[in-house]
C-alpha cells in the first residue's frame, strides 16, 4: 500500500505563490506517473499538472499553464507543485495522486492540502 500527505497549504493573496508537497510512504514506491488534482467547491474534480516519474515529462491543465510548475525529488519519492501568480480561481483543495500502471487510473490518493487564494 502506498500512502501519500500532502502539504503547503494555505491561504494567499491574488498574485501570490505556494509550493505544495507530496511525500509517498510505504512499499517499494514506483509509480508510473504523478499528479495534482484539484476540486473547488461545487464543482468537479480536475487535474492541474501530472508528470511521469521516471521521464520527468511534464502536462499541465490549459487554466495553469505558465503559472504551476510540477517537478519531483525521486530518491526522496516527493512530489511539488510550485504555484505562482495564483488566482481567487485557484482556490480548492488540491490533491496528490499516484498512478502505478500506464493503462489504469490513479491508484493512490492523499487527502487534500486546502489553497485558498483572496483577491
Amino acid at each position: 500500500q502506498v500512502h501519500l500527505v500532502e502539504s503547503g497549504g494555505g491561504l494567499v493573496q491574488a498574485g501570490g505563490s505556494l509550493r505544495l508537497s507530496c511525500a509517498a510512504s510505504g512499499r517499494t514506491f514506483s509509480p508510473y506517473r504523478m499528479g495534482w488534482f484539484r476540486q473547488a467547491p461545487g464543482k468537479e474534480r480536475e487535474q492541474v499538472a501530472r508528470i511521469t516519474w521516471s521521464s520527468g515529462n511534464t502536462g499541465y491543465a490549459d487554466s495553469v499553464k505558465g503559472r504551476f510548475t510540477i517537478s519531483r525529488d525521486n530518491a526522496k519519492n516527493m512530489v511539488f507543485l510550485q504555484m505562482n501568480s495564483l488566482k481567487p480561481e485557484d482556490t480548492a483543495v488540491y490533491y496528490c495522486a499516484a498512478r502505478e500502471t500506464v493503462g489504469g487510473w490513479y491508484e493512490y490518493w492523499g487527502q487534500g492540502t486546502q489553497v485558498t487564494v483572496s483577491s
